[in-house]
């Protein structure tokens, strides 16, 4: 195993030159951000912060993140408006643009490098106004905390897990961040220790300590902040990848864990996948990715009230505002009559009341094994696809789509087989759905 990690580790440290460029691109970012803050009273300075700032940047994820520090007294108005201001006057040159989290950001392309100016407070330890006040802490903390043989283990773990495609805690992928990464290395000190760890874990599993209790499948304490778990983040399917590739590395290592998977996958399901495609007007990340995954749970639900097993559901969306929600289903037309299972005969109103609404719709009527009483009636949909359209067209307010959808919804949706999909991405996150994940099922 150790000639496997030394060879991940290698692979995962960027070269000197790189480096050196990101060094140089950094020292011009914050030079352009110095002449500005400096018309900015309410700014109390900078620090470079991320993975950049703290030594553990991957050569393929070589973002530079820069938070400037207001003073904590300015406005939540201020706050937002100053933080745009002075990140698209900073960065000017490079075509910057709007990116939102919680608060908005500013985000340019410089040299072929990410550049984030992200607004902060300047605050004690603890004593948050908003969600990036952390952040410095996060750098000063792992600055002191990591060896440069740790900062080398936080590397193979990010490439491994890049490999089996749980990395970023972006609502899209509600995977293990980059901070996650640090902290899990901060814990235990190395790659190998962390994923015995993970191979045997246990439901509810906390790693660090706090007094708070969470509830989530894994509780991951934030060293800055007992009162946070990051573990809320991670989607239990995330979780169960990381588990699940964590034994079979420990059975087999292997280096193919640590590059680009490369899937020779047939897809055997896609005649079982129904989609819905639909365009929404732009909006944060954060906002469409929580609308778009609500919409898929909702439809989830409705198909299984109308009859259908839906195996597995997700959701995806592109830069050009498309958007798609996709179901795996035991079968895309099930049986056309369903039984209704009614009140035990010992209870006499409710039999009257059930007898009265179902008689006339049924084809059969009778009393079971257990004294309940049973109809069997005919489906109103019977194919998936017209039960969909029936729904988003005719009865979309009481369909769980969120109110933020609802217009883009009206504005025109289409319900097609998978095999009739075009977009690559849409094609990609069937693809998601379809195949058996070679990498943890083997």
């Amino acid at each position: 195993m150790n000639s496997i990690l030394n060879h991940a580790k290698k692979e995962a440290t960027p070269s000197k030159k790189l480096q050196e460029k990101k060094h140089r691109i950094a020292k011009k970012v914050c030079d352009l951000l110095s002449n500005c803050i400096e018309k900015h009273p309410q700014v109390v300075g900078f620090e470079l912060g991320g993975s950049y700032a703290k030594g553990t940047w991957l050569p393929e994820k070589a973002d530079i993140d820069i938070f400037v520090k207001f003073n904590k007294k300015t406005s939540e108005n201020d706050f937002k408006k100053l933080g745009i201001q002075i990140g698209f006057q900073s960065l000017k040159k490079y075509k910057p643009y709007t990116r939102h989290a919680e608060h908005p950001f500013v985000e340019a392309i410089v040299d072929g490098t990410r550049v984030n100016i992200v607004p902060c407070y300047d605050v004690n330890k603890g004593e948050w106004q908003s969600a990036t006040d952390r952040s410095i802490y996060h750098t000063k903390f792992m600055s002191q905390k990591l060896s440069d043989a740790m900062k080398g283990e936080v590397r193979i773990l990010k490439k491994f897990f890049l490999h089996i495609e749980v990395y970023g805690a972006e609502m899209a992928k509600e995977g293990f961040s980059g901070y996650v990464s640090e902290v899990l290395i901060s814990y235990f000190g190395s790659f190998e220790k962390i994923i015995k760890k993970i191979s045997e874990l246990k439901k509810g599993e906390v790693i660090g300590k706090s007094i708070k209790k969470f509830d989530s499948p894994i509780v991951i304490i934030d060293p800055v902040d007992n009162n946070r778990n990051l573990g809320t983040a991670i989607s239990i399917d995330n979780l169960g990848k990381f588990v699940l590739a964590s034994r079979v590395f420990l059975k087999n290592p292997s280096k193919k864990f640590f590059k680009k998977p490369i899937s020779k996958r047939i897809m055997k399901n896609a005649d079982k996948i129904i989609v819905v495609q639909f365009r929404f007007k732009d909006r944060s990340d954060d906002i469409i990715w929580g609308q778009i995954k609500r919409a898929s749970n909702a439809l989830k639900t409705q198909l299984e009230l109308g009859g259908f097993t839906v195996l597995r559901n997700s959701s995806v969306k592109d830069e050009k505002e498309n958007a798609a929600l996709m179901f795996l289903l035991h079968a895309k037309k099930i049986e056309n009559s369903l039984v209704r299972v009614g009140p035990e005969i010992s209870s006499k109103d409710h039999c009257e009341k059930f007898i009265s609404a179902n008689l006339k719709k049924s084809q059969l009527m009778w009393i079971n094994e257990e004294g309940k009483i049973q109809s069997l009636q005919k489906r109103k949909y019977d194919d998936v696809i017209l039960f969909l359209q029936n729904l988003l067209k005719n009865n979309l307010k009481n369909s769980g789509i969120p109110k933020g959808l609802a217009k883009d919804f009206k504005s025109g949706v289409k319900i097609i087989d998978a095999s009739k999909v075009s977009t690559k991405s849409i094609k990609e996150a069937i693809a998601s759905i379809a195949v058996t994940d070679e990498t943890i099922f083997r």
